[in-house]
């Protein structure tokens, strides 16, 4: 079973770091133009398109966890037919992103603002790169539904080449062409479809046969669309809370001054740097979990879950370590900044608890997706967010101030894993077992 957890987890963990290695090469790339303007335009540019593609992450798992099942089903026909499905939800709402392009960007820039020349700029960047909505949008269902088929290696080859083509292009727009922002823009856009073809390439070369059992009447199966709309709906509300959460602990960092705001941004990436390694687990149970369920092995799926578990403790054992002895060392290679490190230093401690304290929301969110439990994962980020992030925030804030917004992200990511090992047995064991 270890063997099987490190063969789905160790592809997506790779795939994962490609994420970061672009926005740094994009960020050096702007950096060698000789004004900070450009730098701003693909960080507000990226801000935006960061907010879209999160909010559509459901259409990745949703696909992955009913793909899964279908696949511990061994029921073929139904695990092409939810590609079909979920493909088509994609075409719709790509359509609708492009339609309403316009109303998207003016509202965009509104919310997040910028200096007159650096939004300029910014739409520039929007208008080339949301182009590409189709082809990204359409890569989280591919990506889903090959974890679900429990492939995390053609996944792992997309990212690689959607990452090394958008680099390549982006080099050539910018120093090649003499481009700005906009070479950049261009790269990522061509980059995407790049990487859908390739994902079309690959799904023809393993999977060609199932094509054939694609029928209209099972993509117009009303018993699923409704259950796959609920299930999307309810993670999209999952990811909107996440979303939410995020945007306002920047948001009173601005609001404190500059200084925190650039402490937090900086603090945070080790949060995004343990999510890049323990999601790659989180991926496998996914799959994992959705098979087993499909195929009702509940000794399987009792195993695979603990399995997870002690893998997931592991992991923040070690970043926890990590962090304990190489905070100052890992800070000063972010920022050259004095007053920054300074400034940091006094909120190190929170850093060291990540690990522990979100480990449980990042593995539980995995199996509960691979158990299409979509319900329980949405209260749990609603109770999360709104009953524990922001209470412990505004009770707090007047005396701890920016010590006050740590505690409540932490109990954030905490309060989730919390609440979904406590609706386990009742949401996804008992359940299945009353379907054996």
């Amino acid at each position: 079973m270890n063997r099987s957890i490190l063969k789905l987890a160790i592809p997506n963990i790779i795939s994962n770091i490609t994420v970061p290695l672009l926005g740094l090469i994009d960020l050096a790339l702007m950096g060698h133009l000789g004004s900070e303007v450009y730098i701003g335009a693909i960080s507000l540019g990226g801000v935006i398109f960061n907010i879209i593609y999160w909010g559509f992450g459901f259409l990745r798992m949703s696909t992955s966890g009913f793909t899964a099942q279908a696949f511990g089903k061994k029921n073929t026909a139904e695990a092409i037919t939810i590609l079909a499905r979920a493909l088509l939800l994609t075409l719709a709402i790509s359509i609708f992103i492009l339609l309403l392009q316009a109303p998207i960007a003016w509202a965009s820039f509104k919310v997040i603002g910028g200096s007159r020349e650096v939004e300029t700029l910014a739409n520039e960047y929007f208008r080339i790169r949301i182009w590409a909505a189709p082809a990204a949008l359409s890569l989280f269902v591919f990506s889903g539904w090959f974890l679900g088929m429990q492939n995390a290696r053609y996944p792992m080859i997309i990212a690689i080449l959607v990452n090394i083509v958008n680099i390549l292009l982006s080099v050539f727009f910018v120093f090649g062409l003499g481009m700005k922002s906009d070479g950049v823009a261009m790269g990522t856009a061509i980059s995407q479809y790049a990487g859908l073809i390739t994902a079309i390439l690959l799904l023809l070369k393993k999977y060609r046969k199932m094509l054939a059992l694609v029928t209209r009447a099972g993509i117009t199966d009303l018993k699923f669309m409704v259950n796959f709309f609920k299930v999307n709906s309810d993670i999209f509300i999952r990811t909107f809370c996440i979303i939410i959460v995020f945007t306002f602990f920047t948001s009173k960092s601005a609001g404190i001054n500059d200084t925190i705001l650039a402490v937090n941004s900086i603090l945070l990436q080790f949060l995004m740097f343990f999510s890049f390694f323990i999601d790659g687990f989180a991926f496998a149970g996914e799959a994992l979990v959705g098979k087993f369920i499909g195929a009702k092995e509940v000794g399987n799926l009792k195993k695979v879950v603990r399995l997870l578990l002690y893998w997931g403790a592991a992991l923040a054992l070690l970043f926890t370590l990590v962090y304990w002895a190489g905070t100052n060392s890992i800070l000063k290679l972010l920022t050259t900044q004095i007053d920054v490190i300074s400034t940091a230093q006094q909120f190190l401690h929170w850093v060291i608890l990540i690990p522990f304290a979100s480990v449980g929301s990042f593995i539980w969110d995995g199996i509960y997706i691979g158990a299409t439990a979509s319900r329980a994962m949405r209260n749990s980020l609603l109770i999360s967010t709104f009953l524990i992030f922001v209470p412990v925030y505004y009770f707090l804030n007047p005396v701890w101030n920016n010590h006050a917004l740590w505690l409540g992200m932490l109990m954030f990511m905490f309060s989730r894993g919390v609440i979904l090992t406590l609706l386990y047995k009742k949401r996804i064991l008992i359940p299945i077992q009353l379907q054996e």
